[in-house]
């Protein structure tokens, strides 16, 4: 049985029974909400990011480099982080897949913005994403950040746990969220991507009654941990 832990916004640290330990979309350093610094986190197999948003991409590169991890993201930001000195680093693309050695993983369809985190080029501009893990049993859907998309549909029935972002203004807010769930169909969901800023501020009470019986709602606070 995997462990999910939430640090904050939209970062997650997973391991997995075998012991494989990865982060998702880091963001320690300058997150107002995180529970722990990157140093903290300790070692890494794996670091996932869904795009290249300062947010979600700022850590990836010094703890890949920390701690050998491979770095897992679009084609083109691996290329970016090549040039930038990360050794590995595994490029993927939305809609394909990979049997990594702790279980599948694909990446989704995202609706954001493609800028990357420190390309003063610009040549590395790319799609947004998201992840479907498949892990010790239980199928964990990263959303990344995203608007409400009728793809969500394609995801009925292939989603355990999913994990979505609430906080409007940059990606969808609780109603649309309730509505990825009527998609998903998950069995739990766990809200992410709110009360980082003011800007972001939710009612995750509210968002849990908006729910209702749909699924079951996990309100994580940065630090919490999940058996999935």
């Amino acid at each position: 049985m995997a462990t999910l832990t939430f640090h904050g916004h939209s970062t997650f640290s997973i391991e997995t029974d075998d012991g494989t330990r990865m982060v998702v979309d880091p963001w320690f350093t300058e997150s107002p909400v995180a529970d722990i610094s990157a140093e903290e986190l300790g070692d890494l197999d794996y670091i996932f990011c869904t795009h290249g948003h300062q947010d979600h991409i700022a850590d990836a590169f010094p703890l890949a480099k920390r701690t050998g991890a491979t770095l897992v993201s679009t084609f083109e930001i691996v290329m970016f982080a090549g040039e930038e000195g990360i050794e590995n680093a595994h490029p993927m693309h939305i809609g394909g897949g990979f049997d990594f050695p702790f279980g599948r993983v694909q990446m989704t369809p995202a609706l954001h913005g493609g800028q990357v985190h420190g390309d003063e080029s610009g040549r590395w501009t790319t799609v947004p994403g998201g992840f479907l893990f498949h892990l010790d049993g239980t199928r964990l859907y990263h959303a990344g950040d995203t608007a409400l998309l009728y793809d969500m549909k394609l995801l009925e029935g292939r989603v355990d746990v999913a994990l979505l972002p609430i906080g409007d203004n940059f990606t969808m807010g609780p109603d649309e969220a309730v509505r990825a769930i009527d998609f998903i169909r998950p069995g739990i969901v766990v809200p992410m991507h709110y009360d980082t800023f003011d800007l972001i501020r939710q009612d995750t009470a509210d968002f849990t009654r908006k729910v209702g019986d749909r699924a079951k709602v996990e309100v994580m606070k940065p630090g919490d941990t999940l058996q999935l």
